[in-house]
């Protein structure tokens, strides 16, 4: 035995079993007292990561019922589920002791570092929001926003493009668009038109209106029912013509091939029964001085 503990002693075994027991004698208690709080925050971790992940489905479940758009769901589920686990950090952090206050402020300080870094970007994600949340128009829809007139192409958390009539597309901020007027022509469904036409005022009136009436209530796309009915009106007395309303309403898939073929066949018939359309011209009168 004596020889054993000679070699231990040689060894430096003794030296490393008396540095464990020190250790362990200054420690353990320690240890043991910080134990349960340990406990508690695994505890916190596993009970929460599993309360999120419940919380998560049933909003996603809440948001299919509701229809809200792909896009905007797949945003709003994301922020939610960061959110919790950053609120689940500080909580299993505090209940292992250490002040949560730097956490927080460290937070704080870096979202409004960003906050300004990314002002206009952060503008036109709101309006993306606003938009997918609200569907003032949806893709498919032929809108008119920022001065662009368009199909939508696709609508995204920061933009919405836009296909035009001469196959362009058109990109604009989401920002603009919420903060500014759109006309969405495809939502009702239906359409009505305003055209103007000026006739001479040596012409009859009436006789125009007939014309321009029969024209409009022989063509079976145009809707007729009551509050609906087409009708031609005098609009105003202009400088050189009497201006008529030729009013109609119809289908948004018919719209356009009756608005050309009546624009067409209303000239064609005014003039064909001798009713004058006016244009602009000038009477150049030249005066010469003869001198004997």
């Amino acid at each position: 035995m004596q020889e054993a503990i000679k070699v231990m002693e040689d060894t430096g075994i003794i030296d490393k079993i008396n540095d464990i027991n020190f250790y362990l004698n200054k420690y353990g208690q320690q240890v043991i007292d910080y134990l349960p709080d340990v406990l508690s925050a695994i505890v916190i971790l596993v009970v929460g990561w599993w309360v999120i992940k419940i919380f998560t489905r049933i909003a996603r479940k809440l948001f299919a019922v509701r229809e809200v758009d792909p896009s905007l769901q797949k945003f709003l589920l994301d922020l939610l589920n960061w959110v919790l686990k950053i609120i689940l950090f500080i909580t299993v952090v505090a209940q292992l002791g250490i002040q949560t206050s730097s956490f927080v402020a460290i937070i704080g300080a870096a979202g409004l570092a960003v906050g300004l870094a990314l002002q206009g970007s952060l503008a036109n994600f709101a309006g993306g929001v606003l938009l997918l949340m609200f569907k003032p128009f949806r893709v498919g829809h032929y809108i008119k926003a920022q001065g662009v007139e368009g199909t939508v192409k696709e609508i995204s958390i920061i933009s919405t493009k836009l296909l035009t009539f001469g196959n362009q597309l058109a990109v604009i901020p989401n920002g603009k668009i919420s903060n500014d007027t759109i006309v969405n022509f495809t939502e009702e469904g239906i359409r009505r038109e305003n055209l103007i036409l000026g006739i001479s005022y040596d012409s009859n009136i009436k006789k125009a209106k007939n014309i321009l009436l029969a024209l409009l209530m022989e063509q079976d796309l145009i809707l007729k029912e009551e509050g609906k009915a087409p009708m031609v009106v005098v609009n105003e007395l202009a400088d050189s013509s009497v201006n008529l309303s030729i009013r109609f309403w119809a289908k948004n898939e018919d719209f356009w091939d009756i608005k050309f073929y009546t624009i067409e066949e209303a000239k064609s018939r005014l003039e064909s029964a001798g009713i004058v359309i006016p244009f602009p011209q000038r009477d150049l009168h030249i005066i010469t001085n003869e001198k004997n």
